[in-house]
């Protein structure tokens, strides 16, 4: 009984305490997504078909991950999401600016990222989630952008090393007509030198227009594939440079000589996969498939990433104050778990996130870059991509 009457005794006393004693107003760290979606042609197959909430979706379970230890200590996370074309995009990220919010991830391509992370300026940090040109890691970087997404040097260079542990040196380049594709051929060129590779023969896929997905599109690409690609130089692998979403998913099985395809198609690098279920991949899986109802691309995984990192930020410096959270981000002390083996952290010469590379098919994930014969004096995951002695970046 005396228990009781304390309990109760307590319970009073707690009802009388005023509302901000019970409980402190959280701080807020707001954050934003803003997704510049192009006029493109449908991808080749329709499997490919970007779902509405492309992004969207891995923001939302970022902002479930931050909140479930941001609520005990004082923090309430929240990330809006907003869409634009390249026409609005400028106007919609000046209505972010004009909210206060200075954590803002982009999924736009190479332009329209550097544009946008030049308008929002030196006191907003950028995390690019989507662009992948080396450019913005080089010549064109800016400090106020985090990158993310992989870029085509890191993704490149982790195939490289495998090929070369395969023993394929020779490769029979074949990029498409479209810029982004030459941008991607050239990290090829550099990846087969850098690993000792040798590019037998290149060619070039000019992008003609016309039908993409017809009745009888099988019927022609399987006439045209092998006549493209007959009388190549001997080599080990066809390696397929097209951003433009053209023709490498036409080249496996339907090449000149039996070789394996590698690049865009075949086997493809990413920085994530819906198969990947190592290092608690399963269980990241299956919470992102319980909320958005479809596995988890590149997108959602790059856009979840860079809300952790905002979030772990927080709880580390247990700070929601932008400045102090941005100066720990680029803090030799950061780092971010991935499910990825290993912790990820920020390259301090171009602000490249170091990450894993996964070396996918469409099922499964073949293999992980680095691979163990590839060593480097600080760490194995600047073997890809740019290394501090390579780069153009000055900020």
């Amino acid at each position: 009984m005396r228990l009781k009457f304390i309990q109760l005794l307590a319970g009073a006393a707690l009802l009388a305490l005023p509302a901000h004693a019970q409980q402190p107003e959280p701080v807020q760290i707001p954050a934003a997504v803003l997704r510049v979606d192009e006029t493109r042609l449908p991808p080749l197959s329709r499997l490919d078909l970007p779902p509405p909430d492309l992004g969207f979706a891995g923001a939302r379970l970022a902002m479930d991950d931050n909140d479930t230890t941001g609520r005990f200590m004082g923090q309430d996370f929240e990330a809006i999401e907003v869409t634009a074309t390249p026409d609005t995009a400028a106007a919609e990220m000046q209505a972010i600016l004009d909210q206060g919010i200075e954590f803002i991830v982009l999924l736009a391509d190479d332009a329209t990222t550097l544009a946008l992370s030049d308008q929002a300026g030196a006191g907003v940090m950028v995390f690019n989630a989507g662009a992948r040109g080396d450019n913005l890691r080089g010549a064109d970087c800016r400090f106020n952008m985090i990158h993310v997404a992989p870029s085509h040097a890191m993704l490149t260079d982790a195939m490289a090393q495998f090929l070369m542990w395969k023993s394929w040196p020779r490769w029979f380049l074949i990029h498409g007509s479209h810029p982004e594709d030459q941008a991607l051929a050239d990290a090829w060129r550099r990846a087969a030198a850098k690993f000792g590779a040798r590019i037998v023969e290149e060619r070039e896929f000019e992008d003609t227009g016309g039908a993409r997905r017809t009745d009888s599109g099988h019927v022609q690409v399987q006439a045209q594939m092998p006549v493209f690609t007959q009388r190549a130089s001997e080599h080990d692998v066809v390696i397929a440079a097209d951003e433009a979403d053209v023709f490498a998913n036409h080249l496996p099985y339907l090449t000149w000589d039996p070789r394996p395809v590698a690049g865009s198609a075949g086997l493809v690098p990413r920085s994530w996969h819906p198969a990947m279920e190592a290092w608690g991949g399963t269980q990241f899986q299956n919470r992102f498939e319980r909320l958005a109802n479809r596995q988890m691309r590149e997108e959602d995984y790059q856009v979840w990433l860079s809300l952790r990192m905002v979030g772990e930020a927080a709880t580390r410096t247990q700070s929601g104050d932008p400045e102090v959270l941005k100066e720990f981000i680029l803090s030799p002390e950061f780092d971010v778990a991935g499910f990825k083996g290993q912790a990820l952290t920020v390259r301090d010469w171009d602000h490249q996130l170091r990450q894993p590379i996964l070396l996918t098919t469409g099922a499964l994930t073949t293999s992980v870059s680095p691979q163990d014969q590839y060593l480097h004096q600080t760490s194995a995951l600047d073997t890809l991509g740019f290394d501090r002695p390579e780069t153009q970046c000055r900020f």
